[in-house]
């Protein structure tokens, strides 16, 4: 089964300049002064942008520390580690945004990348500018407190890291002799950003992120051939290393050595049109992918989303309702401030099946006249910020899990995935099931490989019959992918019926 994490919504505290100003200190002491620069430095190259007029204009500066541990064949093979800092310098008029980044953070290399952006924005074609954007008096952004402003690789020294590995190995074999292969993998992250608006706003984070993962190959003789499966589990959050001890490292192990074990005794996958039920928790990534996308502001205000212009319409079965949330405390997707400085916010997208909101970056809600939902994103100071989900879900329902599994007379149980595809302007998906069950009279008879659902996601959500009352996360190791850039997130849902499902298998 998936392992995933139980869900009851924390009370968080409202954005405030207490946490921002502590973390624009740290910010500064490793993005500027470093370098020379002072707050009147961000100021005079603002100030330079305002030669044209702009919409909306900022500088982003970010340093990333990582490190990563790899184990296999009993050994650690590998580690890594890796600076990289810089700065992208923006300004947006209209629908045009002119952008120009460096790795060099300097005065010098600044002004360079502002009069780059200048001259972008003097040969584009800037179209009817309604406002101009001036440079304003200082101010000091709203922003949440979710997670500790700490640098998560310092927390295990190089020993216990390499510990920790081999003991999430020998924690692997030791459950079962089928276990052949196991590979394992710690990363760490220290990610420190800061955030300068042409409007005067100064906003900073500071994000701790580690993640560990377990792969391991079961075999197995049958028919006198060698089968061999594999089960991967894992986890992670905005916390120190300290976050895997032993009980989670042996949850990990379960998972991972139970997903083998089970595949060695899968059976090739039905195909056709059936009911099918989804697992709690990492299922939910097909609720990100087929629905999640098509709610970004910029795929609706381009009018290529399956959900543009319905607002206020009725796209989901009653009782399904969807939210977007960046204030889980410690979560994988979660920010204290977006990439554009804008404290982040638990968004209702679809509530009792009625769609209610978009997710919006500042462009996006500004063109669409709307408010932004803190969701302005990007994957390093070279990249520009686009609309981007946080940790997405589904809300839970009433039903008891087991009885929407006992309800199917004849179908699918799918409780973990792996990849899939989906066409934004069609909604349409392929999702892989990487452990699924055949269901006849309400009991699994059997494991199947080789299942692949396949659907449109609005149409999907209209097929949602039933909705259990155990909604979960995923245990952190979710990262999303849009035009080219990655980032982090999370996703959950409850265990759910949805009727009328295509199901592609190998039977």
């Amino acid at each position: 089964m998936n392992m995933s994490v139980p869900f009851a919504a924390p009370a968080v505290a409202s954005p405030s300049v207490k946490g921002t100003r502590e973390r624009l200190a740290i910010a500064e002491s490793l993005l500027l002064e470093p370098f020379g620069l002072t707050r009147h430095h961000l100021h005079k190259a603002l100030a330079a942008m305002h030669t044209r007029k702009v919409d909306d204009a900022d500088l982003y500066f970010q340093t990333t520390c990582s490190e990563g541990w790899s184990l296999e064949e009993g050994i650690v093979k590998t580690g890594s580690f890796s600076i990289d800092q810089g700065v992208g310098v923006r300004a947006v008029s209209g629908e045009k945004t002119a952008f120009a980044y460096s790795d060099d953070i300097s005065f010098a290399s600044l002004m360079d990348a502002v009069r780059t952006v200048r001259a972008i924005g003097a040969t584009g074609k800037q179209g009817r500018v309604k406002t101009s954007v001036k440079a304003k008096a200082e101010k000091v952004a709203r922003s949440r407190q979710l997670y500790a402003a700490l640098n998560p690789i310092p927390t295990l020294d190089s020993a216990a890291k390499v510990a920790l590995l081999e003991r999430i190995e020998k924690m692997a074999r030791a459950k079962d002799p089928r276990i052949k292969q196991v590979m394992a993998g710690l990363a760490a992250e220290h990610d420190v950003v800061l955030v300068a608006r042409a409007d005067g706003t100064l906003a900073a984070d500071v994000r701790p992120l580690v993640r560990m993962s377990l792969t391991v190959i079961a075999e197995q003789e049958q028919g006198g051939k060698t089968r061999r499966e594999v089960g991967s589990a894992g986890g992670g959050g905005r916390l120190g290393l300290d976050y895997f001890d032993d009980a989670l490292l042996a949850q990990y192990v379960d998972e991972a050595v139970n997903a083998a074990l089970t595949n060695l005794e899968a059976r090739p996958a039905p195909a056709g049109e059936m009911d099918v039920v989804l697992g709690a928790g990492w299922p939910g990534v097909l609720l990100h992918e087929a629905i999640g996308h098509g709610l970004e502001g910029d795929f609706n205000r381009k009018g290529s989303s399956a959900f543009t212009g319905r607002i206020g319409q009725r796209v989901a079965a009653k009782g399904v309702t969807v939210l977007d949330d960046g204030t889980l405390p410690d979560r994988r997707g979660s920010l204290n401030v977006d990439d554009e400085g804008n404290p982040t916010q638990r968004t209702v997208l679809i509530e009792d099946g009625i769609l209610v909101g978009y997710l919006q970056d500042r462009m996006n809600a500004r063109l669409m006249r709307g408010k932004t939902t803190g969701n302005g994103r990007r994957e390093s100071y070279a990249h520009t910020p686009m609309p981007r989900m946080t940790n997405t879900y589904m809300l839970g329902g009433n039903e008891d899990p087991q009885a929407i599994i006992g309800s199917l007379k004849k179908g699918l149980y799918a409780s973990n995935f792996g990849g899939g595809q989906v066409d934004i302007t069609s909604g349409k998906f392929v999702f892989s099931a990487s452990q699924a069950w055949w269901v006849e009279d309400g009991k699994l008879q059997y494991p199947v490989k080789g299942a692949t659902l396949i659907g449109n996601g609005p149409d999907a959500l209209t097929r949602v019959a039933m909705i259990g009352n155990d909604m979960r996360l995923d245990s952190g190791v979710g990262t999303c992918g849009k035009e080219g850039q990655s980032v982090p997130v999370g996703v959950g849902q409850p265990t759910m019926r949805i009727n009328g499902l295509t199901v592609g298998g190998t039977a």
